[in-house]
């Protein structure tokens, strides 16, 4: 007698083939959101030392302004800030500028003028700290 239909061996293989697929997709999907989360954490870390750098450079900048310069000198330093001051001939006031650390390669610069009774912001800015080199290694078409 003959058998006639599909038999038991090709629906193991199908269903074999499925299930390898299914095995796939899920390591892709698992690796794809480790990465993910990499990157969402790799945020939050700029984030987050962005704000307490900016909340640093605010409390410095709020002992600056209320001491009295002609009294009493800025300090050389506030935590593990340097404070820097240089006098402006010109505008006659006097110009303060300091980093505050954000992550290995990034930080807050600000530079503040100040005045008798005001302070004019020049510059409150991320700045990156790491020093960028030109990679040439590969040989690319520039259209010439």
């Amino acid at each position: 007698m003959g058998k006639s239909g599909i038999g038991v061996g090709s629906a193991s293989i199908v269903l074999v083939f499925a299930v390898l697929c299914l095995t796939v997709f899920s390591l892709i999907t698992f690796v794809v959101a480790g990465n993910e989360k990499a990157l969402v954490d790799a945020k939050v870390s700029l984030v987050t030392g962005y704000y307490e750098a900016d909340a640093l450079a605010e409390n410095i900048l709020a002992e600056i302004l209320i001491s009295d310069l002609a009294a009493n000198p800025l300090p050389e330093s506030v935590g593990n800030v340097d404070i820097n001051t240089q006098w402006d001939d010109e505008l006659g006031a006097e110009t303060v500028f300091f980093f505050c650390h954000i992550s290995d390669v990034k930080a807050l610069y600000v530079n503040v003028l100040i005045h008798d009774d005001s302070f004019d912001i020049l510059d409150w800015r991320m700045y990156d700290t790491d020093d960028w080199e030109f990679d040439d290694s590969i040989n690319v078409w520039t259209g010439e």
